[in-house]
């Protein structure tokens, strides 16, 4: 639009402003990118203070950007714009896909640290298998739960739950499919030293 009024000069003394809801959108997007960046910056802190590990942090964050696939997708299929709506949707949508990684990675650590098991695929394959019913669990819920927001699109009222729903149910597919195939390929490629010296560290303690 900014591009538009500036291809289309005017005579002298005459100007454009653009305000209202268009201003408003603009800059409640720019706000929505900037807490977005630091929300982001603080999981990788708080997962870094926990695991004491950039690689495990960002094999956990690695959902993140799997879940955004699937939204993105969902966002498409359905005709929805990008908009301030869908944006808090891809923020909620971040912590949901985080929780599945750290599901999964922690119950990787506890299995050595307190059941005998040792770094390698049986135990990937048992940890991924133990922790399939819970994500199942938590996504079909919510994915249940959502689905009254994704029928109602032209009902009163629902003009901004509906895009939140749309980018959480389609997140939430996507992610659940393929955490479940990509984490444990993750530990397996890069999970051993962090997971090594995370036991060493906190030999006694529960993740």
């Amino acid at each position: 639009m900014r591009t538009e009024l500036a291809a289309s000069p005017l005579p002298t003394g005459y100007f454009t402003s653009l305000e209202g809801q268009f201003q408003a959108q603009e800059e409640a997007t720019r706000l929505i990118g900037v807490l977005s960046a630091i929300s982001v910056a603080l999981i990788f802190l708080v997962l870094y203070s926990r695991y004491r590990s950039a690689a495990l942090a960002l094999m956990i964050m690695g959902n993140i950007p799997l879940a955004l696939v699937g939204a993105v997708v969902a966002l498409w299929l359905s005709g929805q714009p990008l908009s301030v709506a869908s944006m808090i949707g891809f923020i909620t949508l971040a912590g949901i896909a985080t929780r599945n990684g750290i599901l999964k990675v922690s119950h990787y650590i506890n299995l050595c640290a307190f059941e005998g098991e040792k770094f390698g695929k049986a135990m990937i394959v048992r940890g991924s298998l133990e922790r399939l019913t819970p994500v199942l669990m938590t996504a079909l819920v919510a994915a249940f739960a959502l689905v009254p927001l994704l029928l109602a699109a032209d009902a009163p009222g629902k003009e901004i739950l509906h895009p939140v729903a749309v980018v959480i149910f389609g997140g939430l597919v996507s992610s659940t499919i393929l955490d479940t195939i990509l984490t444990p390929v993750m530990f397996w490629l890069w999970g051993e030293r962090p997971l090594e010296r995370l036991l060493k560290l906190h030999s006694a303690e529960a993740f």
